[in-house]
């Protein structure tokens, strides 16, 4: 299995070459040359298996380079009960990523049981292991560069910490997270862990390290590495958890589903894309944004118009505050036809801060076979979403996941399981819970008072020049 970028200017690389590097040297994002195809013969076979053994398939598919028994090893590592043990409303933490059935046909899925209650760690643990085992392999160090606008820090740095070889840099919107996302990234004082809160909104974070992986002598001569979902291993483990959603969801492989994603930066929604391709059947894969809707808009009109930070709200449901969704990239790439000379126009338009229209191209006749469809939230509505969840069905959602449930039941369809992605826990925002329940959500007992322990950041202007002096000093 070889890797190309969706600029087409990179020489095709092996899995552990893409592992290390991130964003591809021409600024696109790797991708594989073909999507490996599933048979129902596999689909039979896989439906019983637990979920390390069904990872370890799936993601055999894409990575060759590794020894069998060595990624066989790594995914059992991973995928454990015990790291995944905060399940709720009467999960089987055997399963990883239970299914809750809110009612006939409609369910959401559990992706958030990791040590940071974030559906990130559902890629993020596994990501960590391989680092550790690819740069034992090579005696070679890195240094994570990273933007996140809530779970994808925290998730990233639980995953790396302590890990020998591996510093971690992670960017963050100062002041536009939830106490709680803050404290589980600020309060850990691990010596190879560095948290810069920067003074903007998450796409000031997301282009400096863009900015940074662009810098070919800066990245090579300081090792720097990324577990931003421009990571194509990010990616491919989140593959896994929709085809375990569909086997838990389904008595027979004849059976069709739908999945809602709660969208931000495209990643998550663009492995159940590569999961339809490979063959899941999927029906319809449902896109919802909150008030940043710049992904919703595209799918309705095929104009791709990302905001300023100026003009990006802060919302209830922070992680989807982005307006330049990094992944979005991969998925535009496979709607142009893979034409690579294509992307690099579009996204030399994006990095002008211009859009770029979709609708008058060839390729938009094309968008029904992807099955995309799309829907967005505001914060009226993800209240009312939490209120009705918890009457209707006992079940405490977290904002995001409220905001993908008002979208599924817009574009549910008769006799069609429809598979809501939980994101996050509850605990995770207390103070919308609070607004919307008039309670606090449950936290495990571990987690109780985080918020009043020291933290660890630097507040930094969102400056490419400065980041870089910090990283230098620090390696």
């Amino acid at each position: 299995m070889r890797y190309i970028s969706t600029r087409g200017q990179a020489a095709p690389q092996a899995f552990c070459d893409i592992l290390l590097g991130g964003l591809a040297p021409d600024g696109g994002l790797y991708l594989p040359q073909s999507y490996p195809q599933v048979s129902r013969a596999d689909l039979d076979a896989w439906r019983k298996l637990s979920y390390a053994d069904l990872a370890y398939e799936i993601l055999s598919r894409f990575i060759d380079d590794i020894p069998a028994a060595d990624l066989r090893a790594l995914v059992h590592k991973t995928y454990t009960a015990e790291v995944y043990r905060f399940t709720r409303n009467g999960g089987d933490a055997a399963q990883i990523t239970p299914l809750t059935q809110l009612e006939n046909k409609l369910y959401t899925q559990e992706l958030s049981n990791g040590p940071t209650l974030a559906f990130k760690d559902m890629a993020m643990q596994l990501l960590g292991n391989l680092f550790e085992y690819v740069l034992d392999k090579r005696g070679e160090s890195i240094n994570i560069l990273g933007a996140t606008s809530g779970d994808t820090g925290s998730a990233a740095e639980y995953a790396m910490r302590g890990k020998h070889n591996v510093k971690v840099f992670m960017l963050s919107p100062e002041g536009k997270m939830s106490a709680f996302q803050r404290a589980q990234m600020y309060s850990l004082n691990d010596a190879n862990i560095f948290n810069i809160a920067v003074t903007g909104m998450f796409d000031d974070a997301q282009d400096i390290v863009k900015a940074v992986s662009n810098d070919a002598d800066f990245k090579k001569t300081y090792k720097i590495g990324a577990v931003n979902s421009i990571n194509w291993a990010r990616v491919a483990a989140q593959i896994v958890y929709y085809f375990q959603g569909y086997f838990l969801a389904t008595q027979s492989n004849d059976e069709m589903v739908s999945f809602c994603v709660p969208s931000g930066n495209f990643g998550n929604i663009c492995a159940g894309h590569i999961a339809r391709q490979m063959g899941l059947p999927i029906k319809q894969l449902v896109l919802a944004t909150n008030e940043n809707d710049v992904l919703d808009e595209f799918f309705k009109t095929g104009v791709y118009r990302p905001r300023s930070s100026k003009e990006t709200s802060v919302t209830s449901s922070p992680s989807m505050d982005i307006s330049k969704a990094s992944n979005f990239e991969r998925f535009v790439f496979d709607l142009v036809g893979r034409d690579a000379a294509v992307v690099r126009e579009l996204w030399a338009k994006v990095e002008r801060g211009e859009a770029f229209d979709l609708s008058k191209a060839p390729c938009w006749a094309d968008l029904p076979k992807f099955a995309f469809v799309s829907g967005r939230s505001t914060h009226a509505d993800r209240l009312a979403t939490i209120r009705m969840a918890q009457e209707k069905y006992d079940v405490m959602l977290d904002t995001h996941t409220a905001d993908g449930l008002k979208v599924a039941l817009e574009h549910r369809q008769p006799d069609l399981t429809m598979i809501v992605l939980e994101t996050a826990q509850p605990a995770k925002f207390e103070e919308t819970i609070r607004e919307a329940l008039q309670v606090a959500p449950v936290r495990p007992a571990e987690l109780a008072g985080i918020e009043k322990l020291p933290q660890h950041v630097v507040v930094m202007a969102p400056d490419v020049a400065a980041i870089k002096a910090f990283i230098v000093e620090r390696v």
